[in-house]
């Protein structure tokens, strides 16, 4: 039986960050309550997303790797979300994915787009964001 503890634990030991502090975090951040005690196969998904968002927000990290990650949960949790990725991504950086354009916009400063298996960077996040809409109409 792996409770979100253990995995907070295991999480934190591969990064040798301090475990005390990580689980703090993630209790408050993803609100799981007595959940954080139980089994995570037990865990609905949206629940596996607050709790791997939380673990992974809890470790500061050089880069983050975002994948639709804010689009889980209600808007309040969405909202904190966005608020903890903005202030990680001060002192960070980030690969974003997403469908979401405004989120884009939001939080990027240029784009890639990827078409028939091959990758296009941008440095003009407008022109990455006008060739997947052209991408989308196709």
């Amino acid at each position: 039986m792996h409770t979100a503890i253990d995995n907070i634990r295991f999480i934190t030991s591969i990064y040798n960050q301090d475990f005390d502090k990580n689980l703090a975090f993630v209790e408050d951040f993803a609100e799981l309550g007595p959940y954080l005690r139980e089994p995570v196969r037990t865990y609905s998904s949206g629940m596996r997303s607050r709790l791997a968002f939380g673990v992974s927000m809890g470790i500061a990290f050089d880069t983050y790797l975002i994948d639709e990650v804010t689009s889980v949960g209600d808007a309040t949790f969405r909202h904190r979300c966005t608020t903890v990725l903005n202030e990680r991504t001060r002192t960070a950086g980030a690969v974003v994915v997403s469908h979401s354009m405004a989120q884009v916009r939001d939080m990027c400063q240029s784009g890639a787009v990827l078409e028939d298996g091959r990758l296009t960077y941008y440095e003009d996040l407008d022109e990455a964001i006008e060739q997947h809409e052209r991408n989308m109409v196709a």
